[in-house]
């Protein structure tokens, strides 16, 4: 065998016994320490990592896309009585949530429990839905159904996992307990177009108060919209944790 072979072959067994360390497609992972007292920040790095992934696909975990994110529906209902503004959106599609970066990590290890708050934020995100309205907003008659835009800009989030360790075949897995979370939105546009059955006076006195009020429009939306949002990161984590063993990210 020449030296060229050798030091192909020697190539081969250093990668793929990186490969078999760091598990096979997941690579781009770094085990973290629980010794190491940088260890949030090595599981922030590795958090990041891979999202940063995810934004281009993880056919691996079953991700070939990740976006739009897909909402089934949010309603919002201001006032009370018979006049009082009702909305309901359908059919929701976010873009944008991919470039989500983990910019703060606390962590509680524990060999019967793991707990993780993060914080993150994604620098804009837009929307869309159809949406069905009845009732009155500023003295005006809002009833109608059309599209609904919106683009949320300084989007902050925080959430806190609670998680259990467990065996399979001498890997270790977290199976999640808990899962909260809370989030702001620094800037909000948002409008309705296409509406049936109304003029453009009326269309630009409605996207006027939404813009004007929208604040207290998502403080609205946000009780639903929080739930909604739980759902859909609970499946995404459980997905997660279900195929990458927790000793990807622990080595110890």
């Amino acid at each position: 065998m020449t030296r060229a072979s050798l030091f192909v072959c020697a190539c081969a067994l250093l990668i793929g016994a990186e490969a078999i360390g760091r598990y096979k497609g997941l690579e781009f992972l770094e085990p973290c320490s629980r010794e190491d007292r940088s260890l949030e920040s090595c599981l922030a790095r590795s958090a990041n990592a891979l999202t940063e992934h995810f934004r281009h696909g993880l056919p691996q975990l079953g991700y070939s896309d990740v976006e739009p994110i897909i909402l089934d529906e949010l309603h919002i209902a201001l006032g009370g009585g018979p006049d009082g503004y009702r909305a309901q959106f359908k059919d929701i599609t976010a873009k944008g949530v991919s470039s989500l970066r983990v910019t703060g990590l606390r962590a509680r290890l524990s060999d019967d429990e793991v707990q993780l708050q993060l914080a993150m934020s994604i620098p804009k995100i837009r929307a869309a839905a159809k949406y069905r309205s009845s009732g009155t907003l500023i003295l005006v008659k809002a009833s109608g159904a059309g599209d609904y835009w919106g683009e949320y800009e300084g989007v902050k989030a925080k959430v806190f996992i609670r998680a259990k360790p467990f065996s399979v075949q001498g890997r270790r897995y977290l199976r999640l307990q808990q899962l909260k979370m809370d989030f702001s939105v620094q800037n909000i546009k948002m409008g309705v177009e296409n509406v049936r059955d109304s003029n453009a006076i009326i269309l630009a006195a409605l996207n006027l108060f939404i813009n004007t009020n929208s604040q207290e429009l998502l403080k609205e939306m946000k009780p639903d919209l929080r739930r909604k949002l739980v759902q859909v990161m609970t499946t995404f984590v459980e997905k997660i944790f279900a195929q990458v063993p927790y000793d990807a990210w622990i080595a110890d």
